[in-house]
This record gives C-alpha cells, sequence and structure tokens, in this order.
C-alpha cells in the first residue's frame, strides 16, 4: 500500500516507520523538506513536500496540529482515505480547544474518507506497540483499510462507530491526558465487559 504522511513529527515517524516494517510505500510529506528528508532516512521512506505526499498515497496519515488539520487535509486528492490521529487540547485543563476535529475535516473536504484512529497513545507506544493493543477505529468508509494498518502494528482494530462517534474518541484521549497529567493511572480503569455490565450489556436482552 501507498501511504503518504501529512507532517513529518514524532506520530508520523512512530507509525509511519512501523508501515515501512510491514511492507508499505511510504513517503513523508512537510513543509520543511530538509526535516522530511532526516525523518524518511531514519525509517526508510522517501521524502516530499505536503502536496507531494497527499498524492502519493492511497492512504493519508495527517500528522499534522489540530488547529492546521483542517486546511491541510484540503491538499488530498478525492476518494483517499485520511487517517486523522490528532487531539485538540487545551493544556491549560486538558479539555477539547476545538471538538470533533475528523468531522470536521470531513465537512471541509467531503469527497474523502475520514477515519479517527491512534489517537489515545502517545508516539513512544507506536514505536514498540504492546502485542494485542486494542486500537479504537471511527469511520463511515475506509475503515478496513486503516483496521489492516492498524493489525501491521500487532494491534487489534476495534470498530468504535461511525465518524460522528470521533468526538467521543477525542474526548477520552483528552479525559485520559489530563488524568496521567496530574499523576494517575489509566490503565486499571476498564474491567471486562461481564465484570463492567454483568453478562448482559446495556441495551440488550
Amino acid at each position: 500500500m501507498r501511504i503518504g504522511t501529512l507532517g513529518n513529527g514524532l506520530m508520523t515517524e512512530a507509525l509511519a516507520g512501523q508501515w515501512v516494517r510491514a511492507g508499505h510505500d511510504v513517503m513523508v510529506g512537510g513543509r520543511d523538506a530538509g526535516r522530511a528528508g532526516e525523518v524518511a532516512k531514519r525509517i526508510g521512506a522517501v521524502a516530499g513536500s505536503l502536496a507531494e505526499a497527499a498524492a502519493y498515497g492511497e492512504v493519508v496519515l495527517l500528522g499534522v496540529p489540530a488547529e492546521v488539520a483542517v486546511d491541510v487535509a484540503r491538499m488530498v486528492p478525492a476518494g483517499r482515505t485520511v487517517i486523522d490521529c490528532t487531539n485538540a487540547l487545551d493544556h491549560r485543563d486538558f479539555t477539547l480547544a476545538q471538538p470533533a476535529t475528523a468531522e470536521a475535516i470531513s465537512r471541509a473536504v467531503p469527497e474523502v474518507r475520514v477515519v479517527k484512529a491512534f489517537n489515545l497513545a502517545a508516539d513512544s507506544v507506536w514505536r514498540n506497540p504492546p502485542a494485542g493493543l486494542g486500537v479504537p477505529i471511527c469511520g463511515d468508509d475506509g475503515v478496513e483499510v486503516v483496521a489492516e494498518l492498524v493489525r501491521d502494528l500487532g494491534c487489534v482494530p476495534v470498530a468504535a462507530g461511525g465518524l460522528v462517534r470521533a468526538k467521543l474518541l477525542e474526548a477520552t484521549a483528552a479525559l485520559a491526558i489530563g488524568i496521567w497529567v496530574s499523576g494517575g493511572d489509566v490503565r486499571g480503569m476498564f474491567p471486562p465487559l461481564a465484570d463492567a455490565f454483568g453478562t448482559v450489556l446495556p441495551g440488550q436482552s
């Protein structure tokens, strides 16, 4: 699969590096050609401009700050799948600065397939993800392609609903990061469903 990255930061390097090792062809795109080239060299990819990477990828990883995500996503050609891994956090209190980045992208660029994924963990996790890690995915189209890329990391794709639920993933990230920054441990927050809800889930009979 051909993957373009819009951005050349830590998340891009971590995820794209894994995909290169899995056998995918990756172009790292950035405004700074020198930095994009350095990242590409480290992970075994090729480098280009943002526009070149957007045109290159069947799938495009949006790895830029959330506040510019919509504008950068406008570069992606129609019909491509865009993975949004951003979190629009207000770092003063770890709330959402602008909710539903993924939905905003979809409204601004309706001709692309927007999928929310990989936003619940930092780059350090994606550089060496634990086997079997669940990765929630929200999207209306393009989800199976992203699920394949999740599996290439040795992780398990978790169907989390349509794109309308992406705001919940973003809010979950804000909640978890806020707890972690304050010294809390989020790893033990979710017991097995049978323990949390009994043998029957809410809404089922």
